[in-house]
């Protein structure tokens, strides 16, 4: 969304990396069972020297590859998980609601995202009426399924949509940085 290339690039800009820490630390690792031998936080740290390392020469279109299969399988039960703790779910739901906008087709600047998902075309057309109807994104059951109707999910994704399409990436990722999405 923000016209950024490599996965090195996207991770020198600071809100960027800071919205991926922050997301990361507050919302994903408190709700991953322990991992034997495995101190997460390490983990973590070895994830972002990765995401950070220009050799490697990842591309931000390689991650966001087939997102209508990653979403169910590394978002979503985060995000549930949280749910039925009674937590937050402000940055994941901003996750899901980065990924419609990505499947509008275009980045902040108008430049067209070319696809790169097998469901690209329902993607597509859902997230374009997302952009009036956030609910219509998450009418995807096959994605969604009972996070679709959790009312806290429900009101965090359409609050980070909204202040995507009308206050742009940076200005919504600062907003979570600060609290204030």
């Amino acid at each position: 969304l923000l016209d950024i290339h490599f996965v090195h690039e996207a991770m020198e800009h600071p809100l960027v990396r800071a919205f991926l820490e922050k997301v990361e630390r507050e919302e994903i690792i408190p709700v991953v069972p322990p991992v034997p031998d495995t101190d997460l936080g390490a983990y973590y740290k070895l994830i972002e020297r990765r995401f950070s390392n220009p050799k490697i020469g990842d591309t931000i279109q390689r991650l966001c590859l087939d997102g209508s299969n990653r979403q169910p399988k590394f978002i979503l039960p985060s995000a549930a998980d949280r749910l039925a703790a009674g937590q937050s779910v402000t940055g994941l739901a901003l996750v899901s609601a980065l990924w419609a906008r990505y499947c509008y087709g275009e980045s902040d600047s108008g430049r067209p995202i070319p696809p790169n998902d097998p469901n690209w075309d329902r993607l597509t057309a859902l997230a374009k009426a997302a952009k009036a109807d956030p609910k219509a994104w998450l009418s995807m059951g096959d994605i969604f399924g009972p996070l679709a109707s959790d009312p806290s999910y429900v009101a965090a994704f359409t609050t980070a949509l909204a202040a995507l399409w009308s206050q742009g990436t940076e200005v919504t990722l600062q907003a979570y940085l600060d609290n204030a999405l």
